[in-house]
Parts: structure tokens; C-alpha cells; sequence
């Protein structure tokens, strides 16, 4: 992902402007699913992504000396969100839409590792790549199993229904 065209500063605040989207569309959709074992993922999502922009908010202070990151509402660095649409969407294409953000996110804060030299911070903004790509993983997974029970669905109608 080419980031040259950001500041640092621009750069960090799209970024824990991003962690604070993905943690109120993994709560919102959690609020929404019935599958017990797919909330407490969309929890535990939500979850790491207050983590991260806690994570963030202290490298901005730590690269701005103790500056108080101010985020905005929107940012122009082109990160994707998770949309979470009010309509009926299956399942898998919301899914979907987390997994590219959470691809997006992992190119995003690779690219990032190269503008601090401090050991560190590059080994943090590294450490929060690889758990970008382990979120994507699992919502892989969840996105798999989506698209077998809605093709369950499209070939026996009747397969949730109670007796």
C-alpha cells in the first residue's frame, strides 16, 4: 500500500479512526446474529480492536511527545469499513466485506512498519499486521460455514425450521 502521500500524524489517526469503526461494526453485528458461537467471535473482535487503537493512541503519543491524538470522523487515507447494511444481506457477503477490511488493514500497517525507525514501534505496527491477518483468517472461517448453511438453506428450505 503506498502511504508516501501521508503524514505520520494523518496516517496514526486514520488508523485509530479505523480500530473505532471495526469496533462498532463487530458489535453491531454481534447484536445481530442468533449463532451463539459467532457472537462471542464478533465479540472478541470488537474486543481487539479496542486493544489496538489503545495500542495506536500510545505510539501517536510516544512519535508526538505525549500529544493527545485528536480523531477525526473521517480521514483521507483510503481505508475500507465494514459495512454492515440494515437490509437482509446474507451473512457471507458482510463477512466478506470484514475480511477486506481486515486485508486492507494488514497491508495498511505493513506499510506503516516503515515509517519509524525505533525497533520498537516498528515491531508493534508489525505485531498488529500479523493480527490484522489472523482476524481475516477467522472471519474466513465464519464466511465459510455462512455460505454452507445458506446453501443449506437455497436446497432444503425447511433444514432450521423446528419439528
Amino acid at each position: 500500500m503506498d502511504l508516501s502521500g501521508f503524514k505520520t500524524e494523518e496516517l496514526l489517526l486514520a488508523a485509530i479512526r479505523s480500530e473505532i469503526g471495526a469496533n462498532e461494526a463487530y458489535i453491531k453485528l454481534a447484536g445481530g446474529v442468533k449463532n451463539a458461537f459467532l457472537k462471542d467471535r464478533l465479540e472478541f473482535l470488537a474486543g481487539e480492536e479496542v486493544k489496538h487503537k489503545e495500542t495506536l493512541v500510545q505510539v501517536f503519543k510516544e512519535v508526538f511527545m505525549g500529544k493527545e491524538p485528536v480523531v477525526p470522523e473521517e480521514t483521507p487515507v483510503p481505508l475500507p469499513d465494514i459495512v454492515v447494511p440494515d437490509e437482509k444481506v446474507p451473512l457471507s457477503e458482510i463477512l466478506q466485506s470484514a475480511m477486506n477490511a481486515e486485508m486492507a488493514a494488514h497491508d495498511f500497517y505493513t506499510s506503516l512498519t516503515e515509517r519509524f525507525d525505533n525497533p520498537t514501534r516498528q515491531a508493534t505496527v508489525t505485531y498488529l499486521a500479523a493480527m490484522e491477518m489472523g482476524h481475516y483468517k477467522l472471519l474466513e472461517i465464519e464466511k465459510q460455514m455462512a455460505e454452507d448453511f445458506e446453501d443449506y438453506d437455497e436446497y432444503w428450505p425447511m433444514m432450521h425450521a423446528d419439528p
